[in-house]
């Protein structure tokens, strides 16, 4: 289904290409790493599917979903598995220890048993460049990293390292010969509605995570990746929680991350779905709400998992493009759990999807 590469700032200049095949003898093919320097000259014969989500934790009922981590999401396995890349957002704080954050109204943390349930349930890469990341202070970052490290290469994690450079160093995933570069940023301590989280920014010296506040760090990762990667995926925590429009910063964002070279832009932590759909030669989901979540109230309970097709395109010159997206409606119900929904309610869904485009400004 999917095969992931190391994850090193090293491997963005070698990242898997088709090599130009020698006049003669024909060299054998091959799914090793090559030098990437040497550009895709011919597009991938066919298209990958990527399927994004939004937030997932483990609080509430879904706690006790973690004694079995292997069933833990096993009601909503089947499209996450089924897709070649499948990512989402884990917005809370992994291991044992530390002390809840005064400062905050909600403070989260999970066992980490939770890598291994999003693995089982098909995961491929989970953000954590999130307001919840670092609920329990920086006690607990050195068991997590030991426990992303255990995960891996099974689930690999982003936006958030032992320092700067680690937390902006992208998963690349090898699918069939097309790499896939994906980032992981937040942007939460934007939000004027949540608590502060700026001073958990990953450093130089200090571990934490990929902070976009001030976009520069983010934006010359996505061009690195972009020199190297088929395609590349960018997952923002942005916006303002409640709100169904994007503010005018993610508008502003969006429009510089695909400039870069961001092939899809996704994005949650309005804890609501947010519009998607086409912006200029990229593809903008600017919130993808809840997706296993502990509170159904109304909007918040509403979601969805929306599924791309990518088709990869020769390089130097072509990009990367969505050429096909569906998505699966869902509820989440009082287990925490996202169960998908048909007849009216899929018909009011895909109605306010429609609204909700409008008001992002982006295109069918």
């Amino acid at each position: 289904m999917r095969w992931p590469l190391v994850l090193a700032t090293a491997l963005l200049c070698a990242c898997t290409t088709t090599p130009t095949p020698e006049p003669t003898p024909e060299p054998e093919p091959t799914s090793e790493p090559t030098d990437a320097s040497t550009p895709r000259t011919e597009p991938p014969s066919r298209p990958i599917t990527i399927a994004v989500a939004g937030d997932v934790h483990f609080e509430g009922a879904l706690r006790s979903r973690l004694a079995d981590p292997a069933t833990a999401l096993a009601p909503v396995t089947g499209t996450l598995a089924a897709a070649d890349l499948a990512i989402v957002n884990l917005e809370t704080s992994i291991g044992t220890g530390g002390r809840p954050d005064p400062t905050k109204r909600f403070t989260f943390q999970a066992p980490p048993a939770a890598f291994r349930a999003l693995a089982d349930a098909g995961i491929d890469v989970a953000t954590m460049a999130n307001n919840h990341a670092l609920d329990f202070g920086r006690e607990p970052l050195a068991g997590m990293f030991a426990a992303i490290d255990r995960a891996a290469p099974s689930l690999t994690v982003v936006g958030v390292g032992r320092d700067a450079d680690e937390a902006f160093t992208p998963a690349l995933t090898d699918v069939r010969g097309t790499v896939v570069a994906t980032l992981g940023a937040t942007q939460a301590s934007l939000d004027p509605t949540a608590d502060p989280t700026d001073q958990w920014a990953a450093t130089a010296t200090s571990p934490g995570t990929a902070d976009a506040v001030d976009p520069r760090r983010l934006l010359q990762a996505v061009a690195d990746a972009d020199a190297s990667a088929d395609v590349v995926v960018v997952y923002v925590h942005w916006g303002v929680q409640g709100e169904g429009c994007p503010t005018t910063g993610q508008q502003d964002l969006a429009a510089r991350l695909v400039d870069a070279g961001a092939d899809v832009v996704v994005g949650s932590h309005a804890h609501r779905l947010q519009g998607d759909g086409r912006l200029g030669p990229g593809y903008v989901a600017y919130g993808l709400g809840n997706y296993a979540w502990y509170i159904q109230d109304g909007a918040t309970a509403t979601t969805g998992l929306l599924t791309l097709t990518v088709r990869a395109a020769a390089r130097p010159e072509g990009r990367a493009r969505v050429v096909h997206h569906a998505w699966e409606p869902a509820r989440i119900g009082s287990d925490g759990l996202p169960r998908v929904v048909a007849g009216p309610a899929a018909a009011r869904f895909e109605a306010d999807l429609i609204s909700l485009r409008r008001c992002a400004g982006l295109a069918p």
